[in-house]
């Protein structure tokens, strides 16, 4: 028996929560038919043109056919009578007034979202092979709708290197040890590899103010607690590589994070974390705070670089943001959550956040919305001026207040580089670009431009170093060309 299901929306730039709610409504039925709202019959003018939504749509494999309409979505269904109709779980406690025709003949209202933690992507249809080389197509028609031009971008660049910042937060070790997989254990079914290589970085902190220095800042300030031990040390050794003005306070009740990842070829096997999670002392938080205050009338910007392993209490993130108000400093926040630990809501006023969509989740406690409703969410309750939440292979999501006569607006940009080799410096280094950017007085859509691209970048290779402005000037010029 054949059942059909109808979706019905804007579909106005097609992100992976379209992706994962159309996917959702196909596992419901035999035969997916999608009514993409035209231009004559939105609200709010869309940016992509009713052809272009309608053809994304239709790229879809769980998509059997799609078709624009004029007509509300209860003159759809009375019309095509699916027996079931698949809304987003933000509509089940809304009036639908599609559910009375529905219960005249027999139909179904179902409501979900999708599963958050599938791949979006691997539901679009491809045409062609997938190259190694970065993919800009997507990347060119979000410009396009943006009107971001290369100069643009390039005298951004150029603004970058005027910019003051301040980056607070963990620095971590970062250990890469490199072998050959032998095969499983004989006694327990445990992968065996004989390393031959180790590398190490600084990372965390360290490497998103890294970032910031080595893509053109003036001048950047590191400030962060270090352990008692070997960690600390290489960190006091190696800081200097990255012409940073470091200030390291000392906390032997706690080690200086260290990660191991042991890798064979291309791939992960394992990964070792040495942290502790209590927060820094009293005293230590008054230390840091009198340093913020003697350097924050010469910063532009200020960074938290949170990992949750205790460096920055909320009373401490308080008093600093309050200084940033007060001084009219920007200041941006991305905070990692560690299993069910972290929130990245309790970052209040930001200018960005840029949380993966899990941190998001965990700070809501929400595991059912789509993306745009979280967005929304975090929103409301931490009142950020840009909240970009980040979707690993899938790239970007992009949630942008307006003013008060204005609606939120939201894109998506994909992932640029389908084919990262590390890609465990990607958020640190979309965060430091974008913050750049927007301090260096870039419009929102041109830093998250700006972010995606430099992202992209620096997954090509193993370990987190940071990313060469001459290096990202030329991703940008490639991807206008």
């Amino acid at each position: 028996m054949k059942n059909t299901v109808l979706v019905q929306g804007n579909f106005d730039v097609l992100h992976p929560g379209h992706i994962r709610l159309l996917n959702f409504a196909k596992e419901c039925g035999n035969e997916l038919t999608v009514a993409v709202n035209s231009d004559a019959s939105m609200t709010v003018k869309s940016r992509v043109s009713e052809r272009h939504r309608l053809e994304m749509v239709q790229s879809l494999e769980c998509v059997s056919n799609a078709f624009l309409t004029d007509s509300p979505p209860a003159e759809v269904v009375q019309k095509y009578k699916p027996d079931i109709v698949v809304k987003g779980k933000e509509f089940e406690d809304r009036p639908n007034d599609e559910l009375d025709i529905l219960s005249q003949y027999g139909g179904k209202l179902i409501f979900g979202s999708g599963e958050f933690e599938s791949n979006a992507e691997q539901f679009i249809k491809r045409n062609r092979p997938i190259d190694r080389s970065f993919e800009y197509s997507e990347a060119t028609s979000y410009a396009q709708r943006h009107e971001i031009q290369f100069q643009e971008i390039e005298n951004c660049l150029n603004r970058v290197k005027h910019v003051k910042a301040l980056v607070i937060g963990e620095v971590i070790v970062d250990e890469y040890v490199q072998g050959t997989a032998v095969g499983l254990s004989q006694e327990d079914p445990t992968i065996v590899m004989t390393p031959s290589k180790k590398e190490t970085f600084l990372g965390g902190a360290a490497i998103t103010a890294g970032h910031i220095k080595s893509i053109g800042a003036q001048k950047v300030h590191l400030i962060s607690v270090l352990g008692n031990d070997e960690a600390a040390s290489y960190t006091q050794k190696h800081i200097q590589d990255y012409q940073l003005e470091p200030h390291f306070f000392t906390d032997e009740s706690r080690p200086t994070p260290l990660k191991t990842r042991y890798r064979a070829s291309s791939k992960t096997l394992l990964r070792v974390n040495q942290v502790r999670q209590h927060k820094i002392s009293k005293s230590l938080q008054q230390d840091i705070l009198s340093t913020v205050e003697s350097l924050i009338h010469d910063v532009d910007l200020v960074v938290f670089s949170d990992f949750n392993y205790g460096v920055l209490p909320q009373k401490l993130v308080d008093q600093i943001t309050q200084l940033c108000q007060q001084q009219h400093i920007k200041v941006v926040a991305d905070s990692q959550t560690s299993s069910q630990v972290g929130d990245i809501s309790r970052y209040r006023n930001m200018d960005l956040i840029t949380p993966t969509e899990k941190e998001v989740r965990v700070a809501l406690n929400n595991p059912d919305d789509g993306l745009v409703i979280l967005a929304k969410k975090l929103s409301e309750k931490s009142n950020p001026k840009n909240v970009v939440i980040t979707l690993a292979e899938e790239g970007i999501f992009i949630h942008k207040p307006g003013d008060n006569s204005l609606q939120w607006e939201n894109d998506r940009l994909p992932a640029i580089n389908k084919n990262a080799v590390d890609p465990a410096g990607a958020g640190d280094c979309f965060l430091a670009a974008s913050a750049l950017a927007l301090t260096a007085g870039a419009t929102s859509w041109q830093a998250c431009y700006l972010g995606s691209i430099a992202s992209a970048c620096q997954v090509g290779s193993v370990g987190n170093t940071p990313l060469e402005l001459t290096t990202l000037k030329k991703a940008v010029m490639d991807s206008f060309n």
